[in-house]
């Protein structure tokens, strides 16, 4: 089988172009409500498309809680953290409301032709192909703004952090920084964190000087820098310091890289990938996570990385374990492999991948009910099944969903269940407006 390798001409895509604004009423500058009818725990692309939902549902009383305070504001600062110029998703992936006749991504994408360039054209074209295409960061973020304005997001997000989140018969209140909210229902876009490396990497409490992760920067007068990971953040990591002149070495523990269009396969974004959940025990979902939410690198970063290692300017250590994070002579750092091999570097950059926030340190134990890590989720309605009146959209719902749940059109699916059960309930204490496919689709759900 041959494999088309794609040029990296995309991974240049522009970053900071000059959108027309979008009338907004700004965020609000008052402390957040005492009661809505929905508070959403985290405006990124989970939360702008709950929102979005509950929107068209006809469910205006809504208030987002956010530790940044924009819609998707976290999830773009780790991007540019990263440098990141375009998604790993497709154009058909975008946190907009199904069933409905919004301007769809590669809509607003072809409204705003005349800010592409040439290479992204090409990429619109194949969108409307029906080919694999990948969508510029820029373009994704005007087009957030854009649904968020639609529906009004931002001027119902408050920056807050959250401490707790407590069920109750006749409601949900949230705790925070000097506030209390009060809702019949909430729904927790938590995302995932980082994940920490192994405790027994290094000594004593905290990440050591000269080590740091994904979603910090690099020291600039670091030369020799040293990644340890294999998916997206290190690819990206290991062609910022390349293209910065530094010596790389990069630490893959598999075998060999693993090279992939998406971060997940293709199937589990329909209805039938789906499907290989529904029905199957526990041990089977298990597997078919381990399986397929592993760590890979998108195919345009093949040419640029390949070239690298040929010219002596990137070094590779593939499939050997980590042991620990050393201290080296005079102020670096050492990576020590399981053969006793040291890689040494000026800094390390730790690239381990995310874990997903199942709802633990917010809600009781007893509540998330977690097993394996993974909340325990009611499949029709996506609540806990523990308590009913606080629902799960994003990662969390990758056990009932598939590990698409984690990526941003997994966050429509997740969406259209949740939105239809939480209209569905508050239908005797609102005028509901069931329009269009989501909302008969997901109301006769519940």
């Amino acid at each position: 089988m041959i494999t088309f390798v794609p040029p990296p001409h995309l991974l240049d895509s522009p970053r900071g172009r000059h959108w027309p604004p979008s009338p907004t009423a700004g965020p609000p500058s008052a402390p957040p409500p005492t009661g809505v009818d929905v508070a959403i725990v985290g405006a990124g692309p989970a939360g702008l498309a709950v929102a979005s939902a509950l929107w068209h549902l006809g469910v205006r009383d809504v208030a987002l809680l956010d530790r940044d305070g924009r819609p998707c504001g976290r999830f773009f600062d780790r991007v540019d953290t990263l440098r990141q110029r375009v998604l790993r998703s497709p154009y058909e992936h975008h946190p907009g409301v199904e069933g409905y006749r919004d301007c769809e991504l590669l809509d607003f994408a072809r409204l705003h032709w005349s800010l592409l360039t040439p290479v992204e054209r090409r990429e619109i074209r194949m969108a409307q192909s029906g080919h694999r295409s990948v969508v510029p960061v820029d373009v994704f973020e005007a087009y957030c703004r854009h649904v968020a304005t639609l529906h009004h997001v931002e001027e119902r997000t408050w920056k807050a952090d959250v401490g707790e989140v407590r069920p109750a018969d006749d409601g949900v209140t949230v705790l925070g920084d000097g506030f209390a909210l009060h809702a019949p229902y909430v729904v927790l876009c938590l995302g995932e964190e980082r994940r920490e490396a192994p405790a027994d990497w290094w000594d004593g409490a905290g990440t050591p000087p000269g080590v740091s992760h994904w979603d910090r920067p690099v020291p600039s007068d670091a030369r020799r820098v040293v990644v340890v990971g294999a998916g997206l953040s290190a690819a990206h990591l290991v062609a910022n310091a390349l293209g910065e002149g530094k010596e790389v070495h990069w630490v893959v523990r598999a075998a060999e890289e693993r090279y992939q269009c998406a971060d997940v396969n293709a199937s589990f974004f329909r209805a039938e990938g789906r499907a290989r959940f529904d029905g199957t025990d526990w041990q089977d979902r298990l597997a078919l996570m381990g399986g397929h939410r592993r760590a890979s690198v998108m195919f345009e970063f093949r040419p640029l990385l390949e070239r690298a290692e040929a010219e002596g300017r990137l070094t590779v250590h593939r499939g050997r374990a980590v042991t620990a994070v050393a201290p080296g002579r005079a102020g670096s750092r050492a990576v020590v492999l399981e053969d006793g091999e040291r890689v040494v570097g000026d800094h390390v950059v730790l690239a381990l991948g995310t874990s997903v926030s199942n709802g633990e340190g917010l809600l009781p134990a007893e509540v998330v009910g977690a097993r394996d890590g993974w909340p325990d989720l009611d499949e029709r309605t996506l609540a806990y099944r523990n308590s009913p009146r606080v629902f799960a959209v994003g990662a969390a719902a990758c056990m009932v969903l598939g590990p698409a749940a984690r990526n941003i059109d997994g966050h429509r699916v997740a969406t259209a269940r949740v939105a239809g059960a939480i209209a569905a309930r508050l239908e005797g204490t609102f005028e509901a407006r069931p329009v269009g496919d989501l909302a008969d689709r997901e109301i006769a759900r519940v």
